[in-house]
């Protein structure tokens, strides 16, 4: 096999949770440049519009399902239509997150419920419906995006840590689980990216310099620096890679 049918991912389909914006739509785009036909999902119509435009502009292919993958109603309705555009999904990557920023006392039970519900909870439950097509075909990843905070404490961020941490384990169960039938799950744990998720951090210029200076590389992420990871997770060239999750962060968790 060449190096670059290692990374191909032509004729593979992709469905990618939260590809309406930040990390989410980074990894749909990068996925439809490596070749694969990408189902973006969302609850906002005109974010998926444009992440679907920008694709299509570069020559690839993006359907839209509109969802909020905390209701499980729709989330199963979401499952049951994703082959449709393209047939059914050999890539599964589930990015769509909230982070209610609250101190830890201040957080109600609905903040809790939402932050599980689609922090976790919809990565199990997609990967539930999705997983038994892969595992009869004999091939499939599962990429979930865990976080930095799946290791680390910071503060006003309570419930999403715990949410990112428990998908790091649901990783390695699923890894356990589906590996002997060609289906490898692995979790990407970025460190801090400007995205919608950490706008209020981003729009703090100390504090964003204070999280740049203490990676080991200086600086703090930029979307473009996930997409290698991606690619990789989703291709024939992690064979041999699974229950793992990898921290895209500069060297922050090493730190």
């Amino acid at each position: 096999m060449t190096l670059p049918s290692l990374f191909s991912l032509e004729g593979r389909v992709a469905l990618v949770t939260g590809g309406s914006s930040g990390i989410g739509r980074e990894i749909a785009q990068a996925l439809a440049q490596a070749g694969a036909a990408v189902v973006l999902v969302a609850r906002g119509a005109d974010g998926l519009a444009a992440t679907q435009r920008a694709i299509a502009a570069e020559g690839a292919r993006a359907a839209t399902l509109s969802c909020d993958l905390a209701d499980r109603a729709q989330l199963a309705g979401c499952a049951e239509r994703a082959p449709a555009p393209f047939g059914p999904p050999d890539i599964l990557v589930c990015a769509a997150g909230v982070n209610i920023r609250k101190p830890l006392l201040e957080l109600t039970e609905d903040d809790w419920d939402r932050t599980l519900r689609l922090n976790l909870d919809a990565s199990f439950l997609l990967a539930q419906r999705l997983a038994p097509a892969m595992i009869a075909r004999g091939w499939g990843r599962i990429i979930n995006i865990a976080s930095l905070q799946a290791v680390r404490a910071f503060g006003n961020s309570g419930a999403y840590g715990v949410s990112k941490a428990g998908v790091a384990q649901l990783t390695r169960a699923q890894a356990e689980a589906w590996s002997r039938q060609g289906v490898n799950a692995n979790a990407i744990a970025p460190g801090f990216f400007p995205t919608p998720l950490t706008a209020a951090v981003v729009n703090d210029p100390l504090r964003w310099q204070q999280l740049a200076e203490r990676t080991l590389v200086g600086r703090n992420g930029a979307l473009p620096d996930i997409r290698g990871t991606a690619v990789y997770l989703a291709s024939r060239a992690s064979d041999y890679v699974t229950g793992q999750t990898l921290f895209v962060d500069g060297g922050f968790s090493a730190a």
